[in-house]
């Protein structure tokens, strides 16, 4: 099975030429609160990227099942997840300075010793940081959806970045995706559905589990009648 095997040559190939990554530079305006917060909590929860898998029960303290989140954003529904687990350690992976410094002092306030961050791409992360079948779970919330046609090739979920999404899940192991934009829903839909190493928990869509809070700006559209869609996987 997929899941059973390591993204191959041709796979870091394909991601490596396509150029995917997690993220797009956007300008955005670091405050003096989290230009703080990067100063002086960032050596304490911050994990600096490394080209080699991390020993994370290390990091960590303690051996426990492993998350990782793709985007985090400024960090709020993350901090809301992980105080809420606190059996689960997560790893946020987020380039964006303002929004690392953001979660970082929602840590720190919080004391959650079962999250840290890394500063870094996501797709190099699970490349070299994460070891094969390492992860209880993956978190992908509201990725950008590229709606030009002509961009589509730039959005994260693609079925070479679900194998290798895959080939970190362990057996068991979940990949939890939402969406606002339809026709990006369907798009993940049909990748994640042709990936022969994941089985759908739903029909199609699965209700929103109870460990994704909802968001204010989410809330917001619900109440304007958009819809959100979730989408939950598990690795065979």
């Amino acid at each position: 099975m997929t899941a059973d095997l390591p993204p191959d040559d041709s796979d870091r190939a394909a991601l490596r030429n396509r150029g995917i990554r997690s993220f797009v530079l956007r300008a955005g305006r670091t405050t003096e609160a989290q230009r703080r917060a990067l100063a002086e909590l960032g050596p304490r929860w911050i994990v600096p990227y490394a080209d080699a898998a991390m020993d994370w029960p290390a990091v960590f303290g303690r051996t426990a099942p492993m998350v990782l989140e793709v985007g985090f954003g400024m960090g709020d529904a993350t901090a809301q997840i992980a105080a809420g687990r606190p059996e689960t350690d997560f790893i946020g992976v987020e380039v964006h300075p303002p929004g690392v410094g953001a979660l970082l002092a929602r840590i720190d306030d919080a004391q959650l010793a079962n999250l840290r961050i890394v500063q870094h791409d996501a797709v190099q992360v699970l490349q070299h940081m994460i070891a094969p079948h390492s992860l209880a779970g993956l978190h992908i919330y509201f990725p950008d959806p590229w709606p030009k046609k002509r961009h589509h090739k730039r959005r994260l979920i693609q079925p070479e970045f679900v194998r290798l999404a895959v080939s970190r899940l362990r057996p068991g192991g979940y990949l939890h995706s939402a969406t606002d934009w339809q026709p990006y829903a369907e798009h993940m839909l049909e990748v994640l559905r042709a990936e022969p190493g994941l089985t759908n928990t739903a029909a199609d869509y699965a209700p929103r589990p109870s460990w994704r809070p909802v968001s204010k700006f989410e809330r917001r559209g619900l109440n304007l009648g958009h819809g959100v869609w979730d989408l939950l996987f598990t690795v065979r």
